[in-house]
């Protein structure tokens, strides 16, 4: 099994040390991040059509350091979404196609034994770029899966007792078909709950589809590079900044506690519903992710709705549902869609003078679950 490699076209972060950090020194000021963000847009719509949502998502696990966790029938451009996304940040790409006889070692890499000097040299894997695309991750067995944990958490690789970084930065994203149920192997809980966020893909629309046979049919576009990964660790630093009132990190709060006690919050149907909640790593992401989000939105500050959006794609492989739920078609999704829709939010209103006031007061929207801020 020989993994495909698409060489970066305009960076190769491998050339250099891989444990690098290196930022420009001169932070980017809002105006040039809100054009810097549009034209990563520009580039990305110009070869994806639709998949709005799945684009601000894959940015908003860049900007996070996370990973993202794809599902959707074969042909809806997932492959193509995340090698598009590497070629507009200039960085490097690889994509493995996990089978059942994959082994580890195609993974992480191996030692090789050179018997012309007597030594072992360590052979890289594919691991060592900064944008992983594994296609098809439950088409291999939990060892091979588990291959990627202590990359994924640690950005590093021990092989034959060295640790080894990948180059930062470093992004994962796993692809998964839910329609097939023939020589897969469903993703351990401890797997999926390293993923940030997991993104559901539909079918395009009508006059999607027509673009995508004008576009695509002939001449498809190229993508040209927006940033450098220079760029990319400055935007980074820049969404860790991003402010984030009490009262915003409590409403994340309540929505992962709402997943393990519901009873708490007037849910006590989903107790025989939900068999294990979400983890800690949920209120952690929803946080970093609105923080994001929030950068991308042109603000400075979060806000309840910046959570409430990201809330799905958080939550949803978080839930470990009872037998009960599974007989009765009951899936994640409307376990948490019950959770948003009932779970108050609270008050984010911004003072002229760019301060934020912090309030406590729930909000009293008519429709519970609908963040109101003013």
């Amino acid at each position: 099994m020989i993994p495909y490699y698409r060489p970066p076209r305009m960076s190769d972060i491998n050339k250099a040390d891989p444990t690098s950090t290196t930022a420009i020194s001169t932070p980017m000021d809002d105006q040039q991040t809100a054009e810097t963000f549009e034209k990563i847009f520009f580039e990305l719509r110009k070869v994806i059509v639709g998949q709005t949502r799945l684009l601000e998502r894959l940015l908003v696990g860049v900007l996070c350091r996370g990973h993202c966790l794809l599902e959707s029938v074969p042909g809806l451009a997932k492959t193509l979404a995340a090698e598009t996304l590497a070629d507009v940040v200039g960085g490097s790409f690889a994509r493995i196609q996990f089978t059942p006889d994959l082994l580890p070692s195609d993974i992480v890499g191996t030692r090789i034994y050179r018997a012309s000097s007597e030594t072992f040299d360590v052979e890289f894997g594919p691991v060592f770029v900064n944008f992983l695309l594994t296609d098809e991750i439950n088409r291999a067995p939990a060892k091979v899966q588990s291959a990627l944990l202590e990359v994924m958490a640690e950005q590093q690789v021990t092989i034959g007792g060295v640790t080894h970084p990948v180059p930062n930065p470093f992004f994962v994203v796993a692809t998964q078909n839910p329609i097939e149920s023939e020589g897969v192997y469903q993703l351990p809980d401890a797997q999926r709950d390293r993923f940030m966020m997991k993104i559901t893909l539909d079918y395009p629309t009508a006059d999607e589809e027509m673009t995508i046979i004008d576009r695509m049919s002939i001449n498809p576009p190229v993508p040209k590079q927006v940033v450098g990964l220079d760029e990319l660790i400055t935007l980074q630093d820049r969404a860790d900044t991003v402010f984030v009132d009490r009262s915003v990190a409590q409403y994340a709060i309540d929505l992962v506690q709402c997943t393990r006690t519901p009873d708490r919050f007037g849910l006590p149907d989903l107790a025989t519903v939900i068999g294990l909640g979400a983890s800690p790593r949920a209120s952690l992401n929803l946080v970093r992710g609105a923080r994001a989000l929030a950068m991308l939105r042109g603000r400075s500050y979060t806000t309840p709705q910046d959570v409430f959006d990201l809330a799905p794609e958080v939550l949803r492989h978080r839930l470990l549902l009872t037998y009960d739920a599974l007989a009765r078609d009951i899936t994640a999704d409307h376990v948490v869609q019950r959770v948003l829709a009932t779970v108050p939010a609270t008050w984010v209103s911004p003072k002229p003078n760019d301060a934020f006031q912090r309030s406590t007061a729930q909000s009293s929207s008519t429709q519970p679950g609908h963040p109101q801020y003013g």
